[in-house]
């Protein structure tokens, strides 16, 4: 978690360079360099978490501008100057204010002060236990919905394809996908379930020199269409060290936010699994006869779910990453 850390007072920047140090965060004071508002617009848009060493009205007014949705926002904490209290103020699930504030209130012995409900009646945390389990969570405004129901003193419904290890906690029990109220799947469905997608598919990527963006954004809406599969599930992109400094595959991984990595042709060779028939063209090119295929695979150390794709110099082929989930959703499960 990259953290900045804000104070306002001497006594506040000293505590803040020390919780910095910590978090392995960046400490300002305010006023040096940067003012208030200009702080705040930076940290928000590139920090994934703010901290304000001092009081929570200036900290509230400062990210008001800013504030858009509990699945975009980054996890905001007050701290007072004194470190009697660290008080999560935004995004205290999705975004890890909560935990962050635990973690801030051990280090300077302050007072967790958790305000969300399903925290103070010590439930269940649907968005809480998506984040540490690693699930992107597609519709959020669903969250609200299972919340409510665990509130009133329901059960809330879970259906996995994956074992879930542990044993479910009393607000939660394991149900059909048909009559769940929480899904989890790398695929497109609909319904009013909440659908919390696990960060498990890896593209892997073959393509002709000064490939164009363009071109590879088009074979991707392909592959995405055919296959059925979240473009929320992908969690990089993978191709042979050859495409390394390929500018269209950059920019391509770069506006989905993936992770880029590239493997040479002798271990892409190495890899296991049921490919496509070898393509001698293409071990002439690169030194191995299917480059996406054993990129995806390599790169997830899982298994082919999606077999090359191919057109307009453009491969393309998906692997699984093993899925592992446990009904953990606090320190304390």
């Amino acid at each position: 978690m990259t953290v900045r850390l804000l104070a306002f007072t001497e006594r506040g920047f000293a505590l803040a360079r020390r919780l910095g140090e910590a978090l392995e965060g960046e400490a300002l004071r305010c006023g040096a360099p940067l003012g208030l508002a200009d702080w705040t617009a930076a940290a928000f848009a590139e920090a994934e978490a703010l901290v304000f060493v001092g009081a929570a009205g200036i900290a509230v007014r400062a990210i008001a501008p800013h504030v858009r949705h509990k699945a975009q926002d980054p996890a905001v904490v007050v701290v007072d100057e004194g470190g009697r209290f660290a008080v999560p103020l935004l995004s205290g699930h999705l975004g890890g204010a909560n935990d962050l504030a635990r973690r801030i209130a051990a280090l300077c012995g302050a007072e967790p002060v958790i305000t969300t409900a399903t925290d103070v009646r010590g439930l269940f945390a649907v968005d809480e236990w998506a984040k540490r389990q690693n699930c992107r969570v597609e519709n959020p405004e669903a969250i609200k919905r299972v919340s409510g129901k665990i509130l009133s003193g329901g059960q809330a419904g879970v259906h996995s394809p994956w074992p879930i290890e542990g044993t479910p906690p009393p607000e939660v029990c394991l149900a059909e996908e048909a009559d769940c109220d929480v899904l989890l799947t790398v695929r497109r469905t609909e319904g009013d379930c909440l659908r919390l997608i696990p960060a498990a598919a890896v593209l892997g990527v073959g393509c002709r020199r000064g490939t164009r963006q363009e071109t590879l954004e088009a074979a991707f809406q392909r592959l995405l269409a055919d296959s059925g599969l979240h473009p929320l599930a992908f969690r990089k992109a993978c191709s042979i060290d050859l495409k390394r400094e390929e500018p269209g595959l950059l920019a391509f991984c770069a506006a989905h936010g993936l992770p880029f990595e590239t493997f040479p042709a002798q271990a892409l060779q190495r890899a296991e699994g049921a490919f496509s028939p070898p393509s001698d063209f293409v071990r002439s090119v690169t030194g191995v006869d299917n480059v996406c295929e054993r990129s995806a695979v390599l790169g997830s150390g899982g298994t082919l779910y999606w077999k090359k794709q191919a057109g307009n110099g453009v491969t393309m082929a998906v692997a699984l990453a093993p899925v592992s989930t446990d009904w953990r959703w606090n320190d304390g499960w």
